[in-house]
């Protein structure tokens, strides 16, 4: 086991307030403390990748839901990635990399439970063949070989039970889940549109990752677009941003339409309460169904995803584009927004530089 330096410093956020409407700086509490030895039967953290996901927003607020609320004095909740630079864990050496809900802080102990080893490249990613290393960045084990990939693949396989040739809608197109359902969807011969905001992301989503129509939410009506893109209707829709959009998509409904709900990104910080959809009789008209899922209830596949992704990947049919922005743990409320305000193209993750 390697020491720990004496001087070693845990910077951190925590959550000193419930938000109302976007998460402003008192929302935030800066804190430090320091950085001990791991125990036995423990492992030290240095944490390098900080995920930011619009779930975060909905883990600030108090109430019931699929996960409890982040508690208030609490480090924030994140998903990371790190190194162990110090262990006395049978099954964690210095040097390991890993992945697990670290929280918004440069250092953390743990035992193990939900902590995952990841390689970076290698086997791991490219079964039975040697790859460099650098091919396969560590923000890839938050973006489609994490979670990301995860919430796309089950969302779309078994929530919306895609069946080849069909047509797919998916808003959000440009952002984490959005860009590889998208990308899933092509690689099952399916006709893609993606919803996205502004003409550089709709741009990228049809001429980087394939999909064979945008619409600029920004700039068209995105009934009528719909309705050009799709003429014949959708068979599945995959929302991550609700409002209008979902509704939008929901005239649109094929009979026997499968509606995935995974996110509603633009109800997050409404400060009048969420808007339901009003269209919502289409399911019935169409035979329809609407399903919200979590991608923790399929945890116990997540394995078979993975090989399966990484499979795409090596193959080149899957893109994994991060969104990296370099800083440390005290630009997290800052970057935070730049999902809200539609900055990021892909994952965005911030890379702790110091």
């Amino acid at each position: 086991m390697s020491t720990v330096a004496s001087d070693l410093v845990n910077h951190q956020v925590r959550l000193a307030a419930r938000p109302t409407g976007l998460p402003t700086p008192e929302v935030w509490e800066h804190t430090t403390e320091p950085v001990a030895e791991p125990a036995e039967g423990t492992f030290l953290i240095r944490v390098t990748h900080i995920s930011l996901d619009p779930a975060m927003r909905g883990w600030m607020n108090a109430g019931r839901s699929y996960i409890p609320p982040v508690e208030i004095g609490a480090v924030m909740r994140a998903l990371a990635a790190g190194e162990v630079i110090a262990s006395a864990h049978p099954d964690f050496a210095v040097g390991d990399h890993v992945t697990g809900v670290f929280g918004v802080q440069e250092y953390l102990t743990s035992d193990g439970k939900g902590v995952q080893k990841v390689e970076l490249g290698g086997e791991a990613v490219v079964p039975g063949e040697a790859q460099d290393s650098a091919a396969v960045p560590i923000e890839t084990h938050l973006a489609v070989l994490g979670m990301t990939g995860m919430t796309a693949y089950f969302g779309l396989f078994d929530v919306g039970a895609l069946k080849e040739g069909e047509t797919v809608v998916v808003s959000g197109a440009a952002g984490a889940v959005g860009s590889v359902v998208g990308q899933l969807a092509r690689i099952k011969d399916c006709r893609v549109i993606g919803i996205a905001g502004g003409p550089e992301k709709c741009a990228w989503i049809v001429d980087e990752l394939g999909f064979d129509a945008a619409i600029d939410y920004r700039s068209e009506d995105v009934n009528q677009a719909i309705r050009a893109a799709a003429p014949d209707g959708i068979d599945v829709y995959f929302d991550n941003v609700g409002g209008e959009i979902l509704d939008a998509a929901l005239a649109r409904l094929r009979r026997g339409a499968r509606v995935v709900l995974c996110g509603a990104i633009s109800q997050y910080n409404s400060e009048s309460g969420t808007k339901g959809p009003v269209n919502y009789l289409s399911l019935l008209v169409n035979s329809a169904r609407m399903e919200g899922f979590v991608v923790s209830n399929y945890v116990d596949r997540w394995a078979e995803a993975g090989a399966e992704m990484a499979g795409w990947l090596r193959e080149g049919r899957l893109h994994s584009h991060e969104h990296v922005v370099p800083g440390t743990v005290a630009d997290f409320p800052d970057t935070l927004l730049k999902l809200f305000n539609g900055e990021n193209t892909g994952k965005l993750v911030l890379a702790l530089t110091g």
